[in-house]
């Protein structure tokens, strides 16, 4: 007797074709879909909620292929880059396939003002990319990005998303992810060697020998090389034949002549590490004694982070890190990588960190992880190009999130001032996220008394909320309020909040459990968000390009932020007129400022009146291509604390990583 065939259920295929993979006729083939998700089935979002990575290594059982995601969103294979079965890159090739597609709807995820009790920004993000894809089938993507190990292993814990609402597999994603920041440490710790080698070298050697060994090849031959190329052309000369410079132009194209004093370009490594935020180095015999006082920053502060956040492309990334400064000459010119001759070299440690890495949500929606700048010292967005694919990836229909850092006066006014007008794309709606225990410590509740009901309390701190509000009205983008409900809110606290932020001119306020439940407890949330797209944003800057540097700091400070004015030091007022002579006056402003408050003190919560921005300093960076205002001490390398996180992090035998948060 013929034995019976037992039946099988292959989950991946059901959700792409809806059929089974046996037990009928065989589909001729596989069509590629547009919805592809992989929701949470029911009963299946535990109560009490387990820990993060018990739930994403859980969901991870259950997680579709990278490449089943990507066929779904209809990607050519010939831009798709496969790292292992669950993450892949996108190549920017895709936007040339896709030029003539219409881009979906754009909204930007912000926040309050951050506190202590975190509002939960990040799984807001990916709650509501699932609710929007796996519950609401709406072609769907979120941009996020990519996690500091310096948090990670410290203080605050990875960043794709909590409970039921993450990025997977959130190891990868909080740890090494594809390598970008790896690739942004190596090409930035280059140029600081080349820097300090370019140093010593011009300290040692007399002219003729310095400009000899520049200019000759290991086979003898003399020879420019292409930056060196752009460097005589930089100073006028149109020689190139290195036999045929005089004694002078050798001596002008050799001499970078930095002043060491001068050198901005700091090395940078990846983890939280206090000891090294002030070094000297050239202590060995060899350096023979050219030390020079130094230190390191978290990778994530690097200029070149930003740039990587900022580049449309291949041409004008190779650009933007030509055009870094690094020192000035004894002269006071600037000093760039380019001068260097260093930009090129980056580069190609760079190539690959332009593609956006391709993840998925734990019910199968895709994401974007790509760049990750600091929000208080850059910019604090993820990159354009991520935000370009996935919104002709999702096509006119379909809703693209992508989230700013910190609070909506940082990251949110960044996403609309720098990022906007880098990228040209103009937002459709945007989300402001917000906690019931979070507005009550606004109020100058402890972090105890937060988790308490007190509704006159949040009455109170719904300042902050309603400053943001009225914030995103002046940008011309309707804002959605989304709450994250915790177990401890009552309805009074939620209803007074409601009514609160309809009067203050949010499109709405909506609850979400997004936590607890997954995209189900945010579906109410999507929806709302569904709506506010279909009002036509009349989306307007803060401040137009041609506006002097002075008038859009104060334009930040007293429209943004809610300050009567500023106070400028002399070498600020001093350094501002020079920038302006040098042409970094159409240049947009990047503030550098505590991100717990409106203001520049991070102990004024709430939204505070009656008081004076002071710019301690200003700097600029001219391959992100934004000036940065100094409002305080800004830290860009974290220290760790007494028990940091990687206490509970470890690997079992069979490869599984446990303790990640």
């Amino acid at each position: 007797k013929k034995k019976k065939k037992k039946k099988t259920f292959n989950a991946t295929r059901k959700v792409l074709t809806g059929r089974m993979a046996s037990g009928g006729p065989k589909p001729a083939k596989m069509a590629r879909v547009t919805h592809v998700h992989n929701k949470l089935r029911p009963n299946e979002a535990l109560y009490p909620v387990p820990s993060d990575i018990e739930i994403a290594q859980t969901r991870a059982k259950h997680m579709l292929p990278i490449k089943k995601i990507a066929e779904g969103l209809d990607l050519d294979e010939d831009y798709v880059n496969y790292y292992g079965k669950h993450k892949a890159k996108v190549s920017l090739g895709v936007l040339d396939s896709m030029k003539h597609n219409k881009n979906g709807k754009y909204v930007v995820v912000a926040g309050i003002n951050p506190t202590p009790l975190g509002e939960g920004k990040s799984t807001t993000t990916i709650g509501l990319t699932q609710a929007l894809g796996a519950h609401l089938e709406r072609k769907v993507f979120a941009c996020v990005r990519q996690p500091s190990q310096g948090p990670t292993f410290g203080v605050k814990g990875g960043a794709a998303g909590g409970g039921y609402a993450q990025a997977i597999p959130m190891e990868e994603f909080n740890l090494h992810g594809t390598g970008d920041i790896h690739a942004i440490t190596a090409a930035n710790n280059l140029l600081a060697a080349a820097i300090d080698t370019r140093v010593f070298h011009e300290q040692t050697q007399p002219d003729d020998a310095l400009y000899r060994r520049l200019v000759t090849l290991p086979n003898g031959k003399k020879e420019f090389a292409p930056p060196m190329l752009r460097r005589l052309a930089k100073l006028g000369i149109t020689k190139t034949d290195p036999n045929d410079l005089t004694k002078d132009e050798q001596i002008r194209f050799a001499r970078l002549d930095i002043d060491p004093s001068t050198i901005s370009w700091r090395r940078v490594t990846d983890v939280n590490d206090r000891f090294l935020r002030n070094i000297t180095v050239g202590q060995g015999p060899a350096e023979k004694g050219k030390t020079r006082e130094t230190g390191y920053d978290i990778a994530v502060a690097s200029e070149t982070m930003a740039i990587l956040a900022l580049a449309k492309n291949m041409t004008d990334y190779r650009q933007r890190l030509r055009n870094i400064v690094v020192a000035t000459s004894t002269k006071g010119d600037p000093v760039t990588a380019d001068d260097i001759g260093c930009a090129g070299a980056m580069l190609a440690l760079l190539k690959d960190t332009i593609e956006p890495t391709l993840m998925q949500t734990i019910e199968g929606t895709p994401v974007f992880v790509h760049a990750g700048p600091f929000g208080n010292i850059a910019h604090g967005n993820s990159s354009i190009v991520a935000d370009e694919i996935a919104l002709k990836l999702v096509g006119e229909d379909g809703f693209v999130l992508t989230e700013a850092g910190f609070g909506a006066d940082m990251g949110g006014e960044k996403f609309f001032n720098i990022k906007c007008r880098a990228s040209g794309l103009k937002p459709d709606a945007g989300v402001i996220v917000a906690t019931a225990r979070a507005l009550k410590f606004h109020a100058g509740k402890t972090v105890p008394e937060a988790s308490k009901p007190d509704v006159e309390a949040v009455k109170t701190g719904f300042a902050n909320l309603k400053k943001h509000i009225e914030n995103f009205k002046k940008f011309g983008v309707p804002a959605v309020v989304v709450l994250n409900r915790f177990v401890n809110d009552t309805d009074e606290e939620i209803e007074a909040i409601t009514k609160l932020a309809k009067e203050a001119g949010a499109f709405d306020c909506v609850t979400s459990n997004h936590w607890q439940k997954g995209g189900e407890g945010a579906v109410d949330a999507a929806a709302a968000l569904v709506r506010a797209t279909r009002i036509a944003p009349d989306f307007k800057f803060t401040y137009p390009d041609e506006m002097p540097l002075k008038g859009k700091i104060e334009a930040i400070c007293k429209e943004i932020y809610g300050a009567d004015g500023c106070t400028y030091t002399p070498e600020v007022e001093e350094k501002l007129a020079r920038f302006e002579a040098v042409g970094y006056g159409g240049y947009p402003i990047c503030m550098a400022k505590t991100q717990y408050s409106f203001s520049h003190n991070p102990d004024l919560k709430g939204a505070p009146t009656g008081f004076t921005v002071p710019i301690k300093d200003i700097r600029v960076n001219c391959g992100a291509r934004f000036v940065f205002p100094l409002l305080g001490d800004i830290s860009t390398m974290p220290g760790l604390p007494t028990r940091p996180a990687y206490y509970c992090i470890d690997v079992e035998d069979d490869g599984t990583v446990v303790g990640l948060s």
